[in-house]
């Protein structure tokens, strides 16, 4: 299998792809399309969806081609969060037996520019990409050894992920439209990895405008039923809510 002329041999693009479902913060990962000549290789092979860049397109697009192609969806948040190009991304055996069998010029350094991505997983149909025949949900704390530098990539992202949610808005971006107040604290909790106090988060999040209370609540729970509340997010997109530091007494800062 040869590279196309439209693909650069040398700049890549992998995303990091954050869902969050049973109270767990997971990974999209894909299984590698093996060549038939590589018997060597078998079916655990788990990387970070990605491709290299085309020469007609800036590294959002093509950020954004490999999403679409592997969740169907567009419009959705992504952002690029760092660069990696150590020399020896690609001496794994592994890697770069499945490299001699797909690329053109398997020795050619390869420079990748990772994005994070944050996505509703319970609404996601996932197409596997040319590249790839599966792709998976996975638990972060199951996530197996990756190819090339991808683990190495995915605990970047899971840095800048925690870094940002406590600055910016960005957390809703794995829920559904509609959630409680324990969702929201379950997911900021999930992410952060630590427990925050539920009557500061609550009074926090309220003042700072950036989700709005629902006339309804939740339907067929044995306990008192929560209200829902969703994200003011034509409020945020348009300037409406301005970012400051906020303390979370003995917590996290937090966006107001």
């Amino acid at each position: 299998m040869s590279v196309s002329p439209s693909l650069n041999p040398h700049v890549s693009v992998d995303c990091v792809i954050f869902g969050f479902s049973k109270e767990t913060l997971r990974l999209l990962l894909i299984k590698r399309t093996v060549p038939n000549s590589l018997t060597e290789l078998d079916d655990s092979y788990y990387a970070l969806p990605g491709d290299l860049v085309r020469d007609n397109e800036n590294l959002d697009e093509a950020a954004a081609r490999v999403l679409k192609e592997l969740t169907g969806l567009s419009g959705i948040f992504l952002q690029q969060f760092q660069a990696f190009g150590d020399p020896m991304r690609i001496t794994k055996a592994k890697d770069r037996a499945w490299l001699q069998g797909v690329r053109q010029d398997p020795d050619a350094r390869v420079i990748t520019v990772a994005y994070m991505a944050l996505i509703d997983s319970n609404k996601v149909q996932i197409e596997p990409g040319s590249f790839s025949k599966e792709a998976v949900w996975l638990p972060i704390s199951e996530v197996p050894e990756l190819g090339f530098d991808h683990n190495d990539i995915s605990e970047g992202a899971l840095m800048a992920l925690r870094e940002k949610v406590q600055i910016q808005p960005i957390a809703f971006e794995l829920l559904p439209e509609k959630f409680t107040m324990s969702d929201l604290q379950t997911l900021y909790e999930t992410i952060l990895e630590r427990d925050l106090d539920k009557r500061n988060f609550r009074r926090k999040m309220l003042n700072s405008g950036v989700i709005t209370a629902l006339p309804e609540k939740q339907h067929g729970v044995s306990n008192k039923p929560a209200r829902y509340y969703v994200f003011n997010r034509n409020l945020v997109e348009n300037g409406g809510l301005g970012f400051v530091n906020l303390k979370m007494e003995g917590s996290f800062t937090m966006f107001s």
